[in-house]
C-alpha cells in the first residue's frame, strides 16, 4: 500500500477539525474530527461539491433527527427508525454519498442529554460542519492534486503496451491464449486511464489565460484517451479474426501488416512530439493514404470473389479496416491538436514524468 497525498490530508484534516473544535471550546470535538474523514476527495471540484452534498446531509439529518426527539424521544427504536427514514430519504433525493454523515448526524444528535435540546443540538451541527470546512480547506490549500504527469505516464504506458501488441498480433507472432488471458488486464488499465482523465478534466483553473490553456489541454487528452481506446479495440479484433487474416492472401496479410506498422509508428511520434521531442510533419506524409488506398482496392477486388463474399471473413475484415481508417483519421486529427497547442503554448511542456515512472 502506498501512503498517497490523499493519506496526508485526510491526516491532516482530523488534525485542523480537532484543533479548531477545541479552539472554539465546542464540547465533543471528535465528532468534527469524524465529519473530517467524509469531506476529502480526488480534486478541489469533488471536494467542493463534496461540502455542498455534505452540507444537505448533514441539515436533513439534523432536522429530521430533531423532529423525532421531540416527537417521540430518543429511545434506540426511534434511532433505528430514524436511520431507515434517513437513508430511503437520502436516496430519493440522489445523495448516496452522503448517507454516512446525515447517518452519524441523526444519532450524534439524538443521543444529546434532554435539557436544552435544540441548543445542545445545534452545538454539535456546528461541530460536525467544523468537520467538513476543514476537509475542503485541506484539500484546496495543502498539496492540491494535480493528476497531468500522472495521467500522461499512465496513458503512455498503457499505449506503448497496446502498441507493441499489435505489431506482434499483426505479424502472426503472438500467442493466442496468452494474449486472450492478457487482453482483461489491458482493458482494465485502459480504464484506470480513463479514471484519470476524468479527474484531470475536473481540476479547475483560475484566470483567464490559464483556464484556456486547461480547456486546450482537455480537449487534447480526450482525443489520446480516445485513441487508446481504439487501439485496444482494434488489437481485440486483430486477436478475434487472426483466422480471418491467416486466410486472406498474402499480399493482402502484408499489406495490413504495412499499414499497422505506419499507424502504429505514427502514434508513438506524436507521443514524442507532444513532449517536443520531434518535429511535427514540415507537410502532409501521403505514405499512409497511398497505404490505405491499396488496402482497400485489393478488399474490393477480393469482394469480386462470391465465396468470399458469402462468408462471415468478408465481415470480419470490414470492420478491421474501418477501424484502421478511423485509426489513421484520428491520429491525424491529434496531430492537429497538437500543433495548435504548441502555437499557443511554445514554452517547453514541462511534466515531471521521471518522478512518477513508478506509478
Amino acid at each position: 500500500m502506498r501512503v498517497g497525498a490523499r493519506i496526508f490530508k485526510t491526516g491532516i484534516a482530523i488534525t485542523i477539525a480537532l484543533f479548531l473544535s477545541q479552539l472554539l471550546k465546542m464540547p465533543s470535538p471528535v465528532f468534527a474530527g469524524i465529519a473530517a474523514t467524509f469531506a476529502i476527495k480526488p480534486t478541489i471540484y469533488r471536494s467542493y461539491l463534496s461540502v455542498i452534498e455534505q452540507m444537505q446531509g448533514n441539515i436533513i439529518g439534523a432536522v429530521l433527527a430533531a423532529i423525532l426527539v421531540m416527537a417521540f424521544g430518543n429511545h434506540f427504536l426511534i434511532v433505528g427508525l430514524g436511520s431507515i427514514i434517513i437513508i430511503v430519504l437520502m436516496l430519493r433525493l440522489k445523495l448516496d454519498d452522503t448517507v454516512g454523515l446525515a447517518l452519524v448526524t441523526m444519532i450524534v444528535i439524538m443521543e444529546t442529554p434532554g435539557t436544552n435540546f435544540l441548543q445542545a443540538a445545534g452545538v454539535r451541527f456546528a461541530t460536525l460542519f467544523i468537520g467538513i470546512f476543514s476537509s475542503f480547506l485541506v484539500n484546496l490549500i495543502f498539496l492540491p492534486p494535480k493528476y497531468e504527469a500522472k495521467l500522461f505516464v499512465r496513458l503512455t504506458h498503457a499505449t506503448e503496451e497496446l502498441l507493441k501488441f499489435i505489431r506482434i498480433t499483426s505479424r502472426q507472432e503472438a500467442d493466442y491464449h496468452l494474449l486472450k488471458e492478457e487482453l482483461p488486464t489491458i482493458k482494465e488499465r485502459v480504464y484506470k486511464v480513463e479514471q484519470l482523465y476524468t479527474l484531470f478534466k475536473e481540476e479547475k483553473s483560475y484566470g483567464k489565460k490559464r483556464k484556456f490553456d486547461a480547456q486546450r489541454k482537455v480537449v487534447l487528452y480526450k482525443e489520446m484517451v480516445s485513441i487508446l481506446n481504439l487501439t485496444y479495440i482494434i488489437l481485440k479484433r486483430l486477436h478475434q479474426y487472426k483466422s480471418d487474416i491467416a486466410y486472406l492472401p498474402d499480399a493482402f496479410q502484408n499489406m495490413i501488416q504495412e499499414q499497422l506498422e505506419f499507424l502504429v509508428n505514427e502514434h508513438e511520434k506524436l507521443l514524442l512530439m507532444f513532449l517536443g521531442k520531434v518535429k511535427g510533419h514540415s507537410r502532409k506524409n501521403d505514405t499512409g493514404d497511398e497505404q490505405r488506398n491499396e488496402l482497400m482496392e485489393l478488399f474490393l477486388h477480393k469482394l469480386k470473389d462470391e465465396s468470399f463474399r458469402a462468408n462471415l471473413q468478408s465481415y470480419h475484415i470490414m470492420n478491421l479496416l474501418a477501424l484502421l481508417v478511423d485509426y489513421q483519421e484520428q491520429l491525424e486529427h491529434l496531430e492537429k491538436l497538437i500543433e495548435v497547442y504548441q502555437l499557443h503554448h511554445k514554452e517547453k511542456t514541462e511534466l515531471n514524468i521521471n518522478e512518477l515512472e513508478d506509478q
